[in-house]
């Protein structure tokens, strides 16, 4: 294993740290947990064809580009207002 420095905020090293010991962890086996739990750019977009292409199969649905940046677009309208309350 190889140890690594990053630099950050150290307000957002003592949140971490926080959490990490909220969950029994220490700040290490926390990051490196939520590293196994995070998707690349490459996987998100792997699994949204995936996804795709099995709705496509269940449902015969496949949105064209621009039905998928339309739908987008209303989900994040969406939960821009949800935010806001």
């Amino acid at each position: 294993m190889s140890d690594a420095n990053v630099r950050i905020p150290e307000e957002a090293k003592d949140r971490l740290a926080a959490i990490a010991a909220a969950e029994g962890l220490s700040l290490r086996a926390y990051l490196a947990r939520l590293s196994e739990t995070l998707l690349t750019p490459a996987e998100r977009a792997e699994r949204a064809e995936k996804a795709r292409a099995a709705l496509k199969e269940w449902t015969g649905y496949a949105p064209t580009d621009t039905e998928q940046r339309d739908l987008d677009s209303e989900l994040d309208r969406r939960l821009a207002a949800a935010v806001a309350r």
